[in-house]
């Protein structure tokens, strides 16, 4: 985290911030900035931080009261797939997913379907009512999205920060950690995205971009002026604990250059 803000503008109050692959948005809830957007190309993950804006009390009620038990589990998971009507459940349901399957981890197959099995914790907290009434009030003015990261184009303006943290090209031929949505996000998009940060900075507008520090990525950028920036990190998504092995991330900006 301090190396990607090490690359913000020190003046972020006065400029909007965009996060187009928001996640768990962990850089947006650092950062706390008053006005912006956020996207995701997943519905039920949206669908979550806009009851986390506007329906909070509703959401802490509706998750606190689920279990922890196996059983639980895999009957909520079950009502899950169903796809909720109401976004009050959809979003208690994801929440309570994430704090109980394995690993905290978001797969779906090719049908859609939520597919992470039951995780092996000691007590999991699953609501944190403070957490969520202060992720509420941070994404009060905050247009929440749901699409594809192209919206950038008709949305950022010169001074505007984006921060994009796409799901990252494989290292490897089994670390396909791309399951996240559907479609997942193919060397094609890779390539659209490198044309969106061109032409971003074009526009005048500061991005700081996280990615797999690979051949592929790296070749995609060479020749566009941008900062390429290797971090040794820690790869936490891995079915074994022994697995989980240091590796290299690349930061891509044009920050240094605004």
């Amino acid at each position: 985290m301090e190396r990607i803000q090490s690359y913000f503008p020190d003046d972020l109050e006065v400029r909007s911030y965009h996060e187009p692959f928001m996640g768990g948005g962990a850089v947006f809830f650092s950062l706390e900035p008053k006005r912006g957007s956020v996207n995701d190309i997943n519905p039920r993950l949206m669908n979550f931080y806009r009851v986390v804006r506007d329906s909070p009390e509703e959401l802490i009620e509706v998750a606190g009261v689920c279990r922890y038990d196996k059983e639980e589990y895999y009957r909520l998971r079950s009502r899950f797939n169903t796809r909720p009507a109401d976004p009050v459940e959809d979003a208690a349901l994801l929440l309570y997913l994430n704090k109980t399957g394995y690993n905290g981890l978001y797969r779906v197959n090719s049908k859609g379907e939520f597919n992470v099995p039951f995780g092996r914790y000691k007590d999991p907290a699953i609501v944190h009512p403070e957490r969520i009434m202060k992720a509420g009030r941070l994404l009060r003015d905050v247009d929440i999205r749901c699409g594809d990261f192209l919206y950038l184009l008709e949305t950022a303006e010169a001074g505007d920060l984006c921060y994009l943290d796409p799901p990252y090209m494989p290292v490897s031929r089994t670390a396909h950690f791309t399951d996240y949505s559907e479609g997942g996000f193919t060397e094609e998009d890779q390539r659209r995205l490198r044309g969106t940060c061109v032409e971003l900075d074009s526009r005048g507008v500061v991005f700081v971009q996280s990615n797999s520090d690979t051949e592929l990525v790296r070749g995609l950028y060479m020749g566009t002026g941008f900062e390429l920036v290797s971090l040794r990190t820690l790869r936490m998504i891995s079915s074994k604990v022994s697995s989980r092995s240091k590796g290299h991330d690349l930061l891509i900006t044009n920050s240094r250059a605004s």
